[in-house]
């Protein structure tokens, strides 16, 4: 199955990231929809529903689950699996060495679900210092406007693809 979309709005995932998120959507929309339709079931039997709290609990799981699986579809639709090329390049999917207001620090580009579990801070593409660096290549310096209106400098010292 080719699910690899080369478009700039990809979502870079590895191939460990996408199988997991593959696995949980399969469970979800298979053994866990039907495990929260028998718990509502069951509730639903023991009576007045107005005051049943099993029945409205199985309900907002219900909500909760068809909502990740709504996520887990739209993060799966346009996506790239592999690492973005070694060029020196910042985008998703990148590890990032940055001085940021004088302080380095090391972040993945991308999304949560690219680092799993692996002890990372993440910065969305489109956070004020992803999208300030996105496109960036080691050795440039950038800036940008904090929430607070501060502008913070950024200086780039690495960017190596995230291989988790």
């Amino acid at each position: 199955m080719d699910v690899t979309d080369t478009t700039q709005a990809a979502t870079w995932l590895t191939q460990e990231a996408y199988d997991r998120l593959k696995a949980e959507l399969e469970h979800l929309e298979g053994p866990g929809r039907a495990e929260v339709t028998e718990r509502i079931a069951a509730a639903r039997d023991e009576g007045d529903l107005k005051e049943n709290g099993g029945y409205h609990a199985a309900r907002e799981e219900q909500a909760k689950q068809e909502a990740r699986i709504r996520e887990l579809k739209e993060k799966l639709r346009n996506v790239q699996i592999g690492t973005p090329p070694d060029d020196g390049v910042v985008e998703p999917g990148m590890v990032v060495t940055a001085v940021v207001a004088g302080d380095e620090m090391t972040f993945l580009l991308g999304s949560r679900e690219i680092a799993g579990s692996a002890d990372i801070e993440v910065f969305s593409p489109t956070s004020p210092l992803g999208a300030s660096i996105n496109g960036r290549k080691v050795g440039e310096k950038v800036s940008y406007t904090a929430p607070n209106g501060r502008d913070i400098p950024v200086e780039i010292t690495d960017a190596k693809p995230f291989t988790g």
